[in-house]
């Protein structure tokens, strides 16, 4: 019997020396010889998402699913009962009630657009609301609830799921997710955690934004101590912008 298009099968799965490229804001430089571009979902046009793919690179496709962004296209969907706090830095963003079956079928659809739009996998962020001050009673468990539901719902579609931070739940997690990202566990000291992905040849993708890793003795330091982890690291700008990118794969 012919498997059915979309099943876990026919998942593309990471293996964990694919090198990648993350960049949310900005037309997309598609000229990195990477295997992984970590692009946002919304406001990449569909031309450079076929123009990945027709250079056979792999699409993570980005979006936020613990948080609002009021200028996203679906924003009116959230109900006020459906939004909390804000979320320190970061204008127009507010903590998202992951209980709420409203927030899980905008999910939904948002797994929906990426599947339609070709991306092979999805970086759904903002899956640590519980650890800050959302405005709602989420707990560990509400969070392990959630980040469950999403990676089931990617692979539902054919999707890569990656496990965006949360940390303190990856041993919970690993078994449901395909990669991790994850951003400044090497100034945090929280890489240690990652072992989890990679001694199931189950990539690590982490960026670091510390000045200090834009100096010549600062990168060779994080890079030997990153081949070492096997965590594929970037050097980027916080606006994930690619106005500057340093490698430690290149």
């Amino acid at each position: 019997m012919p498997t059915p298009a979309g099943t876990n099968s026919e998942r593309w799965v990471p293996n964990v020396s694919d090198t990648w490229q993350w960049q949310l804001r900005g037309t997309v430089n598609t000229s990195y010889a990477v295997k992984v571009y970590d692009i946002d979902l919304f406001d990449t046009p569909q031309t450079t998402i076929d123009s990945l793919k027709a250079q056979g690179r792999r699409a993570v496709c980005y979006f936020s699913a613990g948080s609002s962004e009021d200028w996203r296209p679906d924003f009116s969907q959230f109900t006020a009962n459906d939004m909390g706090n804000g979320l320190d830095g970061w204008p127009g963003e507010r903590w998202l009630d992951t209980r709420s079956a409203n927030v899980r079928a905008i999910m939904k659809k948002r797994l929906d657009l990426a599947k339609s739009k070709g991306c092979d996998g999805v970086e759904p962020d903002n899956v640590d609301g519980y650890t800050n001050h959302p405005g709602f009673p989420l707990n560990a468990a509400t969070q392990l609830d959630y980040n469950k539901f999403l990676a089931a719902e990617a692979h539902a579609r054919g999707l890569a799921v990656a496990l965006k931070n949360d940390v303190d739940q990856v041993t919970d997690l690993i078994s449901h997710f395909d990669f991790a990202v994850n951003e400044q566990c090497f100034e945090y000291d929280e890489c240690g955690a990652y072992t989890a992905f990679t001694s199931q040849g189950k990539p690590v993708f982490n960026a670091e934004y510390a000045s200090v890793y834009r100096t010549p003795g600062g990168q060779a330091s994080l890079c030997k101590t990153a081949k070492s982890a096997n965590i594929r690291t970037l050097v980027l700008p916080l606006k994930l912008d690619d106005t500057y990118r340093f490698a430690c794969d290149s």
